[in-house]
């Protein structure tokens, strides 16, 4: 099933970000947990390409959670290291593997590259991508990313959001944001995108909050506020894991079913391949649509 079809069906589509593990125990674990999440009624699943993994991995992975777990899947696919020649057999593989869904992104420069440079003969845009996926016509529905607070690239909010035109133009057929804890940024960011002509679904991103040290780091690198009154609670469960998630909890849950009831047509939850929390949260929120 192409993910574009299970919106505008009068429930929000539930979804959950996984990367390929390193071991055959860790994939191994990563398929249960899918597992309960399938039960718990996500609507698909999405797998990253990881840096220190071949883009075999990503695919591999896509491939088993939608025909051995029986949830839909989508592939993310990266043009950091890659020219056209390779990415044309990477999209033939995902096609020929039965994945109907792909997540094109321009991906982060190498570990040894400080900057990103555009591979040779290759693509420095995701809109360059998904613009090859559709002159070639690859029968995939697309995802792309969105940034409610800006891509920290971009000099501006204004930038960044005619550079999303242009991607949503290219082809993509609904959009998933970066993660955020302020509600208002994600309204906004959504208030922007429809008065500059971008129609297509705009997915919340939410990661649960586990650790405090941990989402001080990716907030930071990914540029997404933490509201001061959240702050302070996580400040509190400094040292005390179990405090912190149960404030993650409690934050994510308040969060996502504001965004529900003003509209948001989905959450897309960023797992770090952990369950515990999401499925917490899921179970909440299951309860508001019995």
């Amino acid at each position: 099933m192409r993910i574009r079809d299970l919106f505008g069906r009068d429930r929000p589509v539930f979804s959950f970000e996984f990367f390929p593990p390193k071991s055959d125990d860790g994939e191994r674990k990563l398929l249960d947990t899918v597992h309960r999440l399938k039960e718990l009624g996500s609507s698909f699943v999405s797998v990253t390409k990881t840096g220190g993994k071949p883009a075999e991995a990503t695919v591999n992975l896509t491939a088993r959670l939608k025909h051995e777990v029986g949830v839909e899947a989508m592939s993310h696919m990266t043009c950091a290291t890659a020219g056209r020649t390779e990415m044309n057999r990477i999209f033939e593989l995902i096609r020929d593997k039965g994945i109907e869904n792909v997540l094109p992104l321009r991906g982060d420069p190498p570990a040894d590259q400080l900057d990103f440079v555009k591979p040779p003969d290759g693509f420095g845009f995701a809109n360059e991508l998904v613009q090859f996926i559709r002159e070639r016509e690859f029968p995939f529905c697309l995802a792309g990313a969105a940034y409610p607070e800006k891509h920290q690239q971009a000099p501006s909010l204004e930038v960044d959001l005619a550079n999303l035109k242009v991607k949503v133009g290219a082809g993509v057929d609904f959009l998933i944001t970066q993660m955020f804890y302020r509600n208002a940024d994600y309204f906004a960011f959504v208030d922007r995108a429809r008065a500059a002509g971008i129609t297509v679904p705009i997915v919340a991103g939410i990661m649960p909050i586990t650790n405090v040290a941990q989402i001080e780091r990716i907030a930071a690198l990914s540029g997404a506020t933490i509201p001061a009154a959240l702050q302070r609670d996580l400040d509190r469960t400094r040292g005390d894991e179990a405090g912190a998630r149960e404030v993650g909890i409690r934050h994510a849950t308040e969060q996502c079913r504001e965004l529900l009831q003003r509209g948001a047509p989905g959450i897309h939850f960023y797992t770090l391949n952990q369950s515990p929390a999401t499925s917490a949260i899921l179970r909440e929120l299951r309860r508001d649509y019995a």
